[in-house]
Parts: structure tokens; sequence; C-alpha cells
């Protein structure tokens, strides 16, 4: 989850690297640093905490060089210290490394009976610990990595700097992604597209096991039985790639905003020209799967759990769901006509990944549903839909959560028309709603002023319970983790039926309860739960339609939203799930971008 850049340019490269950086503050901000190779000689600074600490310690202590490599860190081994912020250098060499090394300890054992000395808590350092006892032992340095390379077992993207190759970076991926750009004279790499895209619009994107020696010059590529090999080189849109707050006053503000051109701009990608349809990848073949597994991860996971109503309904497609992280440790039973269905924003999250790997030799389909449609999960399914929600820098995921959603409706639909569930004119009907929702969102978005003011009953709150039933189940479980996310309330989120079942124990006058009750078929049964919650002196908020709170009664708090087809419901109700959790946590004053222990892509298990 750590974020990687590595410059070889014709200019001081420090500033360069920290501005690349910045666009990569997103995957990690417990530390940072930068190495250069100035004159041969190889120097580092390192600092604790925002970019902006590191930033202050360059002005007094600068670090000259063209050629150099950053890191941001999220930590995994050991805490946030500068002792155990990257880069770690031993010697002769420097390393930056995004990943879990998981035989360190062995590794570390071994090292330190043949004399190496450790100053840091990080499995990072043996692999810099390696690298510096092979050169002790005469290698040269690409002899040195390519031999400590064969010693790592786990995911990593690695880069090294070397004292005296002021024209050479060494890196590999095995996991966790990499990409090289290359320039005029000039060579760049990075964790993703977004760190490089101020200086190349050219990217290469390093596949599984791959290893590279780069320099000014271009690339050599190996794969991971040192063949070397050519990896095509992608032409990736600058301007998409680079990110601001477009003058909001945080990036989960301004992505929450873009959601109504965003789901606007990716129907209109899949839109049918001249059938009224949607076009979808050819292949998808849902009238012969006799099963779709889904597999996600966090908001990703709910986006799934929506899914799964939807599938049911409207195709008669039996679903089994499950979170990527225990989908391979239980043995799943998978068979030579399941469809599998992997959701991701990254299109990296290490787990969704390797249970896609695990998943493919078994099953008749892999379909992937991303936002970057150059990631590992995109280039290892069968079929692709990008959701288009663009570059998403907040870590709590809003605009990507509708846009899977809009996706993952998208293909409910086209599997109810294949499977015979849905008739043509029902499908375009359907379509319709669907084509609706950005209007919905952006009337959502006009409830922000009444959502400010009733967040601040919940800012003072320790704990909050959601309810919801049906597709405003799942709705709760975002809202209950949004909150979690950013505002560090504890929160909770039950089907509301389940509320008699145990969590009715824990209503008293002090406990928020937040209720999503359109007025659909389950509207007077959520209503009844609520008023048991009402009954124990619970404070309720209920967010439903106008129908809705007229037949609700009184409520000690309400928000109205827009009458809205069922389909499109969770989508349109997301907003005020996020917005909840944006004004709580201005409320109590806490980093709404970047929220403690959280990073934006996981790419470590």
């Amino acid at each position: 989850m750590c974020g990687i850049v590595g410059v070889l340019g014709q200019h001081e490269v420090s500033p360069i690297i920290l501005d690349a950086l910045k666009r990569l503050e997103y995957r990690g901000y417990d530390s940072a640093g930068i190495a250069t190779v100035n004159k041969g000689r190889l120097d580092r600074r390192r600092a604790v905490g925002k970019l902006i600490h590191l930033s202050d310690m360059l002005v007094h202590q600068p670090l000259p060089g063209r050629s150099g490599i950053g890191h941001t860190r999220w930590a995994t081994h050991g805490g946030p210290s500068v002792a155990n912020a990257h880069p770690h250098q031993v010697g002769r060499v420097a390393v930056v490394h995004n990943g879990i090394i998981e035989n360190f300890r062995a590794l570390r054992e071994e090292l330190a009976a043949d004399g190496a000395v450790f100053t840091s808590q990080t499995d990072t350092e043996t692999i810099v610990q390696l690298a510096s006892q092979y050169l002790d032992q005469g290698m040269m340095p690409v002899q040195a990595a390519r031999a400590t390379l064969r010693r790592l077992d786990g995911a990593f993207a690695l880069a090294f700097l070397f004292e005296g190759e002021e024209d050479m970076i060494i890196c590999a991926r095995r996991g966790s992604p990499l990409c090289i750009g290359h320039g005029e004279g000039e060579m760049y790499l990075g964790s993703d597209a977004i760190a490089l895209a101020e200086m190349t619009n050219r990217i290469t994107y390093l596949e599984e096991g791959d290893w590279a020696i780069v320099t000014r010059s271009g690339v050599q590529i190996f794969d991971a039985d040192d063949r070397q090999t050519a990896r095509p080189v992608t032409q990736i849109n600058a301007a998409q790639a680079r990110v601001d707050k477009s003058g909001h006053r945080h990036f989960m503000a301004k992505e929450m905003a873009e959601q109504p051109a965003v789901l606007q701009s990716a129907m209109g990608f899949y839109s049918g020209l001249d059938h009224g349809g949607v076009d979808l990848p050819a292949g998808l073949d849902f009238a012969r799967a006799d099963r779709l597994i889904m597999v996600a991860c966090g908001t990703a996971y709910y986006a799934c759990q929506v899914a799964k109503y939807w599938f049911e309904q409207f195709a008669g497609l039996p679903v089994e769901l499950d979170i990527a992280s225990e989908f391979r440790y239980r043995e799943p039973v998978l068979g030579p006509q399941n469809m599998a269905l992997f959701v991701s924003q990254s299109g990296e999250t290490a787990d969704t990944l390797a249970a896609l790997r695990h998943v493919r030799p078994h099953v008749a389909q892999v379909v992937a549903v991303v936002n970057v449609p150059t990631s590992s999960i995109a280039r290892e399914a069968d079929l692709v839909l990008p959701i288009h929600a663009g570059p998403e820098i907040g870590v709590a995921s809003t605009k990507a959560f509708t846009a899977q959603l809009q996706v993952l409706a998208l293909l409910a639909l086209r599997a109810g028309l294949e499977r015979g569930r849905l008739g043509w004119e029902d499908y375009l009907a359907r379509l319709g709603e669907l084509r609706a929702a950005p209007g919905f969102v952006a009337q959502a978005l006009d409830r922000e002023d009444e959502i400010r003011r009733m967040t601040e009953m919940l800012a003072k709150a320790r704990d909050v319970l959601f309810l919801g039933r049906g597709v405003m189940y799942p709705l709760a479980l975002e809202g209950a983790l949004k909150l979690k996310e950013i505002s560090y309330i504890h929160a909770e989120a039950y089907a509301a039926g389940e509320l008699k079942h145990g969590p009715i124990a824990l209503i008293d006058k002090d406990l928020p309860v937040i209720v999503f009750a359109p007025h659909d078929a389950l509207f007077e049964k959520t209503v009844s739960n609520m008023h048991e919650v009402m009954a124990r002196q619970g404070r309720v908020l209920l967010i439903s339609d106008a129908a809705g709170l007229a037949e609700a009664g009184e409520v000690p708090y309400s928000l109205q939203m827009p009458t809205v087809p069922d389909l499109i419901a969770p989508i349109v109700y997301a907003v005020p799930a996020q917005l909840i959790a944006y004004h709580t946590a201005l409320h109590r004053g806490t980093d709404v971008d970047q929220p403690r222990n959280l990073a934006k892509s996981v790419t470590v298990e």
C-alpha cells in the first residue's frame, strides 16, 4: 500500500520525486523519504508523518542529484519512525519497497549470524542487507539485485539505487503493481500512472514476476525466468490521471460532487447507439452460467451485496458472495459452469487478485469490474468492465462505489435479458431508470446543508447504529463503514429485522440510529423496527422519501430524499451515507482524505 517513485532525470530530482509522492500520498502517509545519487555518492532524507515534514526537511537539508527513488509508507512491520521509514540504505545500496516479505525473519536471522546489524523493525531492511552483502562478495549491482530477488518470498514492488550508478535503477514486481514511464532522455517508475502523469503519458506496466534495468536511454525487462522480454508501451490520458481538488476543501468532497457526471459519463460509454440497449463486452455469457460467484473487499463488497439482490431478482441467477480475504481459505466449491465476478476500485487489491488467480482455472468465465482498466485484475480477467469514475484519491470510496453499483446493475439487467427473465421492453424500461440516476443523485447532493446540521448531533456520539432491509441493508453497512473510516466513531449496521435478535439491547437515549427506508415493499416492516427503537428512547434519523416520511409519523430527525425507482435507490441513498460521514468527520476535526491507519489501495494481504 506504499507509494514508490523513481526518476532518472536531466534536472535535480528531489523536487520532482516529492511532487510525484504527493500524488501517491493516498497510498501511505506514515512516513516518507527520498534517496539520490550525486557525484557517485548515495544519500537520503526521511521524515515521519505527512509529506510536508519531508518537504520542510529538504528546504534545510537539500538532497542534490539527478537520479533518485522516493517512498510514502503505510506501516506493516514496525510502527512509523525515522528508522522504519524508506528508503532503507546499507552501504552502497538503497531500496524502497511496497509489499510484505514473508520470509524476512529467517533471512534476518541468517544475515545477523553473518554480522549484519539491523537498525529497523521492517521486513524491507532484509532486502537491502542482502543486496549489500552480495555487493561485498564482489557482485555487480545487477547481479546483487537479481540474487536478492531470488531469495525473497512474498509480494512486493521494489526499486534499488546503487552508489556510483547515476544512470540505473533496478526494479521488480511480484504481487504489487509497478509501472515504468518513458521520457526524452529521462525515465521514471511509479506505483501507478497517477504518480507519473505530470512527467509522461507513455507507460509500460510490468507483468507479474518481471524485473527491469532502467537507464536514461530505456529499459530492459526480464520475466520471472530471467528471459529478456518486451512489454507494450501504453499511451495514457495524462489529463485524466492528474489529480487536484478543483476548489473543494477535500478530495472526498470533490469526488462526492462528481458523482452525477461520473454516472452520466459511464452510462454514455455503455449505451448502445442504435438499439436503445447497452453495449457490454462481447463474450459475456450469463445464459449458460449456473451460478455467479462475486468476490470483493470493503466498499466493493457492499456493492456486490446490493448486486446479489439484482442478479437474483432480475436474472434468477444464484449468487454466492464472499469477502476476498476469506474466499481462498475456505476451499470453495467451483464448477465449470460458474461465472466469477471480481470488483475492485484500484484493480490491484491483493486479496481480490489472489482470489481471481485461485478461481481462474476452475470456472467458465472471469469478469472484472474495475476503475483502472490497465490494472492487474483487469489484465488477468477474461472480460473487463471499467466503471469510468476517474482517479479517486480520498481513502473513503464515494464515486467509485456508486459507479460500481451502476455497472453491476447493467450486468444484472443484461443477465436478466439473456436468461429470459426480462423481456426487451422491461429491459429498456429498467435502463431508463438507470439513466435517470445522475439527476436523482444531484438532488440528493442538494440535501448537504440539511445533513451538515444533523451531523452536529452525531459528532458527539460514541456509537451509531445503521438499519436497513433488502438492498438498504448493504447501504446501512456502507454507511457504518464510512462513518468508522473517517470520523472514528464506532458504528454497526444490521438488517432491521435482526434488531430483536440481540442489537436492541444497545438501544438507549444516547444511541443515534440511522434508518434507510425508501417507501418500497419493505417499508412497513422497516418502520415497525424503527418504532421499536423509538419506544426505547433511541434517537432515530429516518432517511426516506415524501411518502415514507408521511407514513412513518413523527421521528426525532428525518431527511427527505427524492422519490426514485427501486432499482436505483441504493445508488441515490449512498449519497446521504457519504455526506453523513463527511460532515460528522468535519465536526470532529479528523483527517477526511487520509484517515489514520488506512490507505487507499490495499496491495498487501
